[in-house]
Order: C-alpha cells, then structure tokens, then sequence
C-alpha cells in the first residue's frame, strides 16, 4: 500500500519542538517503564514465531546421516530463509503504515493532494485507507469552500460603498476596502500599520455606536454614521469600523421638511390674504363716500390702494416661493464649457474679466 507520492518515505516528524506539560513529565519520570519500537516488537515476534520450527530443522539436519558440509549449508540456508521472511513479514506490516502516517501528515500540513493505495472493504488496513481517503476528501471540499467563501467576501467588501476598516487591539489598521482608500485618499499599502491616531479616525472609537461623527478628509458639512462590531481572527480580538456618508441624506430630510413649512405657511397667508384683498377691492370700489369730504376720500383710497398692492405682491411673492420650493429634480444634458463660462463672467460688471483660452469641453 503506497501514497501517490510514494511510500518508502519515513513518516514525518511532528514540527513542533515544545512537547506538552504533560508529555514533558512523562519523559522525565524516573519510573518510565522500558519499551520497544513497534518495529522492533513485529521483528521480535516474528523471530519468537519462528523459532521452534528452525530448532526442530537444525536438529533435523544435524541428525541426518549427511557429511558436515552438507549440514553446515542447510542449516546457513535455513537461517538466511528466516531472516528473509521475517524482514518480508516486517515490511508488510510496518510499510503500509508509514504510508498511511505520511498521508495523515500531510493532511495535518494542509496538503490534501495525498491518497493512499490500496484502500479496498473487508480488509483491515484497507478499511483504515479507505476512511482515510474519505477524510481527505472532505477535508479537500471544505478548503474549497472555504477559498471560494473567502474570496466572495473580499470581493463584496471591496464592492461596498461604504469605507470599512479593521483595527487590532492596539487600535492599529488591518484592513481596509477601496472606499476606505478613497475617502483616505491614499493606497492601503501606505496605510496598513498604521495607528487609528494616525490616521484621524480616533473619533471612530471614541464615539458611540451608531452615532454620527465628523472627519478630517471629508467636507466641512459632510457627517458618517459610525457602526462599530467586535470579531476574533486567530482568537485575537479586533474592531470593525463601518462608515457610511449621511450627509445627503440629512440634507434630503432638511430640504422636504423646508418643503412642507413653505407650503403650510403659504396656504396659512394666501388663507389670510385672499380675504384681505378682497375687502379691500370692494370697499375701494365704494369711494368716495357723499358724507366724507374730498381729501378723506382720496385719503382712503390711497391706503386701500396700498393695502390691494402690497398683498397682492405678498401673494405673488409665496407663489413665487412655492413653486422654488416645488422644483423638479434637475435633468441632466451635455453643457458646452466656454459659453457656459463666459456668462458666468458676464455677470461680473464692476471689474474687467478675462477668460482664458482653452480647449473646447463638454461636461
């Protein structure tokens, strides 16, 4: 029975050098009682087996009626057939088992590529093959799993938008995704191995879970959510920092709820001013009055004429704001560069401003 690599190999030694508590006691004691390799015990029985019927054949041989020559090379012969078939028997037993011993090494080593020979039912060692191959077999689909597991989650947490980083106890950088890299505007590579304090993201810590913080990379308005979850790696606790940008969120719920007072306001005052420029119209179109002289007359309707104007352009003025504060979402088209430019330095009156030539654009 061989390894696909070959059998004659000696089994591989154990690669760590600090034996247990336990075991290193065990060695030491005094009391250790003396016992022989496996090897040498198959060697010993199977002289112990043989033994009586090599006895019995050199006293057979010496007994004979043969010249001494004749006995002398029988009984060399007899013992040289013993020491062949005992070494035969030793290899049968102990090959076999370094074989398997070098495949359960190998797989202890992560090398799932070895299979041993001879795996066949209804045989001892061939049962031990057999149930070897199998846990080598599952060992080889669970590391494919588990790379292909692997890899998928890289690849979604490069994919993510949010910045994500990974910090040790020592709160020093492990990990960090391409939003990371953009928002520090710098390579991972400059940036693994650094301390949180250096890279002003000690805020990220410092701040409770879920709660919005500001930082130095990014706009002066601009504010992330911090969630923050614990995890082992290697039975060494680190920290998951996720960022995510709510800045245009926040100015979204700013704006709708400007939105909604303009439009409760402006329904409140044109309420207020509907009635108001109505009474005004119609008592104006009263004057003058018989029982008021000339100049109260032309008195009162100087003030009901102010009174019509100024609601009137109080009125055009929420209509005005309503339909600012109504605007659809802007549509986006291509937009030639230089004359979108040179009204923008139209616009400056009081000082000459002189446009530099360039090449013609489009955004």
């Amino acid at each position: 029975m061989d390894s696909s690599s070959g059998g004659d190999s000696k089994p591989p030694v154990s690669s760590d050098p600090k034996p247990t508590e336990e075991s290193g006691r065990h060695l030491r004691s005094p009391k250790r009682r003396f016992r022989l390799l496996f090897e040498k015990r198959i060697a010993v029985f199977a002289i112990l087996a043989a033994l009586p019927g090599i006895t019995f054949g050199t006293v057979l041989i010496w007994t004979h009626d043969w010249s001494r020559d004749t006995k002398i090379s029988l009984t060399v012969l007899e013992f040289f057939l013993w020491l062949v078939l005992t070494l035969a028997l030793l290899d049968q037993i102990v090959r076999p088992l370094q074989t398997l011993t070098n495949v359960v090494g190998a797989l202890r080593e992560e090398d799932y590529s070895f299979r041993a020979r001879g795996a066949v039912p209804n045989d001892a060692l061939g049962e031990l093959a057999l149930e070897i191959n199998s846990l080598a077999d599952i060992l080889t689909e669970q590391r494919v799993q588990t790379i292909e597991a692997t890899a998928l989650l890289r690849r979604v947490v490069e994919e993510i938008d949010a910045p994500l980083f990974t910090f040790d106890p020592d709160h020093v950088l492990r990990l960090m995704n391409a939003a990371g890299e953009r928002l520090l505007q710098q390579p991972a590579a400059r940036l693994l191995g650094k301390t949180a304090g250096e890279l002003e993201l000690n805020a990220c810590f410092e701040a409770a879970n879920e709660t919005l913080v500001a930082l130095p990379y990014s706009a002066p308005n601009a504010r992330w959510m911090v969630r923050k979850r614990s995890f082992r790696q290697n039975g060494v606790p680190h920290t998951l920092i996720v960022l995510s940008d709510v800045s245009r969120a926040l100015r979204e719920e700013e704006r709708s709820a400007w939105q909604k007072l303009i439009r409760v306001l402006g329904h409140e005052l044109n309420n207020s001013l509907a009635p108001i420029i109505s009474i005004a119209g119609s008592l104006s179109s009263r004057l003058p009055l018989e029982e008021l002289p000339d100049a109260q007359n032309a008195d009162f309707q100087r003030g009901l004429n102010i009174i019509e104007s100024r609601t009137a352009s109080l009125h055009r003025f929420l209509q005005s704001y309503r339909r600012l504060a109504q605007m659809p979402s802007p549509t986006l088209q291509p937009t030639d560069l230089r004359p979108l430019i040179e009204r923008v330095a139209a616009l400056e009156t009081r000082l000459k401003v002189e446009i530099s030539t360039g090449p013609d654009l489009v955004l």
